[in-house]
């Protein structure tokens, strides 16, 4: 548990200062000294990408990738039982694309594109593994406590991180840097945290396997199946457990839109706000998202308490309900920097309770065997993976212009996920994977 933990505090050097704060406003801004604030970065033919858009486009291209490859590279982890080796990689190369940011700048949007591409990619990988490994880590009953200890524990880390790169970026004078060189040299501290704490978690990190299901999926007596034979078995025990599939449909709105909430946060606060200028923004959105990961500590511990006494899924409606606020607040209201600390407040609570209630409640849904190959489908619509909410903002910023309309459209993703969890039995879900040895072996 110790080391599960400690990893999830340390894949927050990605996830808190790159890609929730740093990554789309420097896109932003560098989109923008090529072409200028209202100009046109791509054009094929009919389409045009405009210098606005490219942050939430390439969060879109970042999860269409990572929807065609999480969930083989899930199925393969399963198969081959490498959880852990998985896991290693996607923290090393991350860390080394990570750093690799340090040399973008100027005009150099396409490069920097990519580079969070890839990092996003190898991130979300890391987080594939990561929770897939909490029903070994966790009896159904104590899921709720270990996932959201295991949540604040990572928000507690993207604190850490998160003040030491804002007083870096403040103390900046002393050492003779520019704004923009100091916030590259953030992306190489991001870096070192991910690989230096994150690395020695997992050479700790061994748990248990759960005891598997034994039935034949189709591979053959003895012999365990190949990744794509994997994720075939899955995908079918799936189509035979409504329940859970109701649930993954309901997820698949509400977690992809909180997660582009949270990915699009500080390019929308940069482009309202601050100008476009991801200089002068970086220090406001440091301090911002800092304070939102302390609130979300206090978060998730107190959704767990009301999933205690209501229920895990009544406790996630009563959370999405926040987020309704959270949209509409930031629409219609938002317009100076006291309102985004109100907003982020409120977005604190909601994210530590939405975040790891879902994922606890998704790991009682789980056939054994198979936590990788379910959780790639988890991971396709978590923090920031998802296609799409970012496509949908980005056709409304790129057609109207306006990042509030934008923002506006994801309240359609969080009311279909409110009235589809509403409609799903999660009880009946739990009852289905219980019995999946069964369905596999008809």
């Amino acid at each position: 548990m110790a080391a599960w933990a400690q990893y999830g505090a340390a894949a927050h050097g990605w996830q808190a200062p790159v890609a929730a704060v740093l990554s789309g406003p420097w896109l932003l801004s560098l989109a923008t000294n090529a072409v200028g604030k209202h100009g046109i970065l791509i054009e094929l033919g009919p389409l045009r990408l405009s210098a606005a858009a490219y942050p939430s486009a390439m969060l879109t291209f970042a999860a269409v990738l990572q929807l065609l490859m999480l969930p083989v590279l899930g199925a393969a982890a399963d198969a081959r039982a490498a959880k852990r080796r998985w896991l290693q990689f996607g923290c090393g190369a991350g860390s080394v694309v990570c750093a690799l940011l340090a040399l973008t700048g100027g005009t150099l949007w396409l490069l920097a594109g990519i580079l969070i591409l890839v990092g996003s990619a190898l991130s979300s990988v890391t987080d594939l593994i990561w929770n897939a490994m909490l029903p070994e880590l966790a009896e159904p009953d104590g899921s709720d406590i270990v996932s959201s200890r295991g949540a604040a524990i990572g928000y507690l880390g993207a604190g850490v991180i998160l003040a030491v790169e804002l007083a870096f970026l403040n103390a900046r004078g002393v050492f003779g840097l520019s704004k923009s060189t100091a916030v590259r040299l953030c992306f190489v501290v991001a870096a070192l945290w991910w690989a230096g704490i994150g690395l020695p978690a997992i050479r700790r990190l061994n748990p248990p396997l759960r005891a598997r299901v034994t039935a034949d999926r189709g591979t053959g007596p003895g012999r365990a199946p190949g990744p794509f034979a994997q994720l075939g078995n899955g995908y079918r025990l799936l189509r035979q457990m409504p329940q859970t599939r109701r649930f993954v449909i309901a997820y698949i709105c509400f977690g992809d839109a909180v997660s582009s909430v949270i990915a699009l946060s500080s390019t929308y606060l940069t482009h309202e706000l601050f100008g476009n200028s991801a200089s002068r923004a970086s220090t406001f959105l440091f301090a911002l998202i800092l304070m939102v990961q302390f609130v979300a500590i206090a978060g998730a511990l107190a959704f767990t308490r009301l999933a205690r006494r209501i229920g895990t899924k009544e406790a996630i409606l009563v959370n999405l309900v926040v987020w309704f606020g959270v949209i509409a607040f930031a629409y219609a209201i938002l317009n100076t920097k006291a309102e985004a600390v109100v907003m982020g407040a409120v977005l604190g609570l909601a994210l530590g309770g939405s975040t790891a209630l879902a994922r606890s409640l998704f790991s009682r849904m789980i056939p054994a065997g198979c936590e990788a190959t379910f959780f790639a489908l988890f991971e396709v619509c978590s923090a920031g993976t998802s296609w799409l909410a970012p496509l949908i903002f980005t056709i409304v910023v790129n057609t109207t212009g306006s990042f509030r309309q934008g923002i506006l459209s994801l309240m359609a993703l969080f009311a279909a996920g409110f009235v589809l969890l509403r409609r799903a039995d999660t009880a009946a879900a739990e009852r289905e994977a219980a019995g999946a040895g069964t369905l596999g072996a008809h």
